[in-house]
């Protein structure tokens, strides 16, 4: 069996996402919010379910979840080939008039294949959501990474370098909210500490890059950029990540920056 099929599979986010459709298991009333938790019940390691699978984690009766899911399959939000359930080519038709991938996407995308191209190492874009980063783009290459998370999927923002590029520029409320949402220890190398935290924080805008040194996987690191907006806002951030003897901060930071500088009035002529 694949392993994004599950018909009992546990509910805990190897990624460190909170988006876990198991978790709202609250007494929903209305069509959309039925439809709001069985779409949440999906993520980057439960993309295909079955019925059993999807009424433990959305939290609904079975009677409800099936006869939900059956208009959801009738609208295009969910598909059925088999005895599986996964997300419909609807929503991902959709998805793409969303903002953050008509222009964000749009306007960084040629910026992310010309660091690829430089690098060969695994290039991501993403954007804070809530205290944690999604992941909007990601090009992998011949060096797959199964480690980390897929494009719609989410990591912390308090241990990447996606995050912390994105942090160094945002509020100080944006960053309470992180501290106070918990840092969890990723690897023993995971910065925990609120000190710690501001500490690396507070030297990204001076080099201009963020570090993440194994404290997502072991092994693994990863420089990171932020993209900035019209009026001069921290709007997303891109990396590189790859093993730890190939990602040499000094090396690639500075190409890692030249490339969000670029995106970043890439972006803007966009807006």
């Amino acid at each position: 069996m694949s392993p994004t099929r599950q018909d009992s599979a546990p509910d805990k986010d190897p990624n460190g996402g909170g988006h876990q459709g198991s978790g709202n298991r609250v007494s929903r009333s209305g069509g959309l919010d039925r439809a709001a938790a069985i779409l949440g019940a999906f993520d980057a390691t439960h993309r295909e379910l079955t019925l059993g699978a999807l009424v433990r984690r959305c939290g609904l009766p079975r009677s409800t979840t099936h006869r939900t899911a059956e208009t959801m399959i009738r609208l295009g939000w969910l598909d059925k080939p088999g005895e599986y359930y996964r997300i419909g080519n609807r929503l991902f038709e959709l998805s793409g008039l969303a903002p953050v991938r008509l222009e964000l996407r749009e306007a960084a995308l040629p910026f992310l294949q010309d660091l690829y191209g430089a690098t060969k190492l695994t290039v991501q874009l993403g954007i804070l959501d809530g205290t944690q980063v999604l992941v909007v783009e990601k090009i992998t290459g011949h060096r797959p990474m199964p480690m980390l998370s897929q494009v719609g999927g989410f990591i912390p923002a308090h241990c990447s370098g996606l995050g912390r590029a994105i942090l160094a520029y945002s509020a100080p409320e944006v960053v309470d909210d992180v501290v106070e949402a918990g840092m969890e220890a990723r690897t023993p190398r995971t910065i925990t500490t609120v000190v710690g935290l501001k500490r690396e924080l507070a030297a990204i805008p001076h080099r201009g890059w963020a570090v993440d040194r194994e404290e997502g996987n072991i092994g693994i690191s990863c420089v990171a950029a932020p993209i900035f907006g019209p009026q001069g806002e921290v709007a997303a951030a891109l990396s590189i990540t790859g093993p730890t003897a190939l990602v040499r901060a000094d090396r690639a930071g500075p190409a890692v920056r030249l490339a969000a500088a670029a995106a970043t009035r890439a972006y803007c002529t966009r807006r």
